[in-house]
């Protein structure tokens, strides 16, 4: 779904605003430091006030200007990207104030506490869009203020099923004022206007803001017509594909050239290279700090698998991974050693499964060595499992997304399992409920979403899951 939304009348002051927020944050930090420090010798061998407001002075301009890095053009702009734009600009904006202060104080000596408070400034700003967004846009639209006048082109389904969107989260601040269309179906039951002709007189009496185009788009006579009147009346104009709304996907706009526009299927953070870089950062950070700290479960687990049943404590099985590329998925071995373990698939009641087996796989102590996985880069901390070939094979034939799953590195937990679809597909709708899942987690990405999962599937692990098996 295309979602590029305006700020909204009075979005104009919503950079004035965030900037006296940033200045008020800044300067507010800077009090802090000097209420709760010494009064001599907290921040420098030497210094005076006339220095103290140069080193503000600076502090703010290249703070302020450092945020023109996390300038939103759209309206829902990840979180995990504002993270990492504040994370590339901390020891920048740190370096730049540091030598600020050496040229007009001639310090010496900078403490720790200047530092610390340094970055609660830089990192507070993050909120500062949030509570505009959160706190003043949204609470100022749902309450009928702040509201964008519209007209839709068109009567059709994706027209109504435009406007039901747009009025349907309140957030927007869309008023749908009515449609325009040259043919009208009997069954239509929204505010029809008027044919075309009756636009710009509608648009003159009514303050209209945007155009919204929901037509055929084969009407070169009409699309021109309309183009050329939304300029001469100042309005936006937007082209909305004509697709119907039971389709079970999601789109992106993409330009190539900065001329030609195409609609993209499947819509997905993950396709921004920032944010897979954010992902893969997590990814080594948090598998490395466990492989780190494994040898504390590592040891006496393998000891207790080499004791309880013959056979290696590790399994290996070659899993589709990363765009269909096969690659080694690692576990601690929980079976009897058989020639079917790759074609058939564990379940509750399993005669090969060890005790000791079952053990490792209710509390999925036996996906431990998956972190290895992620570490070399085959997989992810969170994302949908990896599957046997067997059944890479045999479901892209039944499921129609199946596939899709594999746009991204499969992961040792995912949204589909903490949502309790994990464990054997008895049926083919467990098996399209899972891939429903994981495809909704593909095109909602986000950093805090991985976070929520990692904190849900702990906490299932330590109570125990029952489709664990």
């Amino acid at each position: 779904m295309l979602r590029t939304i305006p700020v909204g009348k009075y979005g104009k002051y919503v950079p004035l605003l965030q900037t006296l927020l940033d200045v008020i944050i800044i300067a507010g930090s800077f009090l802090v430091l000097l209420s709760i420090g010494e009064k001599k010798h907290f921040l420098f061998d030497y210094g005076c006030a006339w220095n103290w407001r140069i080193v503000l002075t600076v502090a703010v301009v290249a703070l302020i200007a450092g945020r023109g890095c996390l300038e939103v053009h759209e309206r829902r702009m990840l979180r995990a990207e504002k993270l990492f734009g504040v994370a590339l600009l901390l020891p920048l904006g740190s370096t730049l104030l540091y030598a600020a202060m050496m040229m007009f104080t001639g310090a010496g000596s900078v403490r720790f506490m200047f530092f610390a408070l340094l970055y609660f400034a830089q990192a507070a700003l993050l909120f500062d869009c949030w509570i505009i967004e959160l706190l003043i846009l949204r609470r100022l639209r749902r309450s009928g203020r702040n509201a964008r006048n519209i007209v839709i082109i068109g009567t059709g389904q994706s027209a109504r099923h435009l406007a039901t969107l747009l009025e349907s989260e309140q957030g927007y601040g869309m008023n749908v004022l009515g449609y325009f269309d040259n043919r009208v179906p009997t069954d239509f039951s929204g505010n029809y206007v008027g044919t075309v002709d009756r636009l710009e007189d509608f648009i003159r009496e009514n303050n209209v803001h945007d155009i919204f185009y929901a037509s055929s788009m084969d009407n070169d006579t009409l699309i021109n017509r309309i183009i050329k009147l939304s300029d001469q009346c100042f309005c936006k104009l937007y082209f909305t594909p004509l697709l119907s709304p039971k389709l079970q996907h999601s789109f992106y706009m993409d330009t190539f050239n900065s001329t030609i526009p195409a609609i993209a299927v499947h819509s997905s953070p993950l396709r921004s290279r920032t944010n897979r870089a954010i992902k893969r950062a997590f990814d080594v950070v948090f598998s490395g700090t466990l492989l780190l700290l494994s040898p504390i479960v590592l040891i006496p687990v393998a000891l207790a698998i080499k004791i309880s049943s013959p056979g290696p404590v590790f399994f290996k099985q070659l899993r589709t991974g990363y765009l269909g590329k096969e690659f080694y998925c690692y576990k601690f071995r929980t079976m009897r050693v058989s020639k079917d373990a790759d074609t058939r698939q564990a379940t509750k009641d399993d005669d090969r499964k060890t005790r000791l087996g079952n053990f490792l796989r209710h509390t999925s102590i036996d996906e431990l060595p998956q972190f290895w996985n992620v570490f070399k880069g085959d997989m992810s901390v969170v994302g949908p499992r990896p599957h046997m070939l067997a059944h890479t094979e045999e479901y892209r034939k039944l499921i129609d997304r199946y596939m899709v799953r594999h746009i991204v590195k499969p992961g040792i937990t995912g949204w589909a399992q903490i949502l309790g679809f994990r464990g054997a597909t008895d049926e083919l709708w467990q098996m399209e409920r899972r891939v429903d899942n994981d495809v909704w987690y593909i095109e909602h990405w986000s950093l805090s979403l991985d976070l929520k999962i990692i904190v849900r599937t702990i906490t299932n692990a330590l109570s125990g899951e029952e489709n664990a098996y």
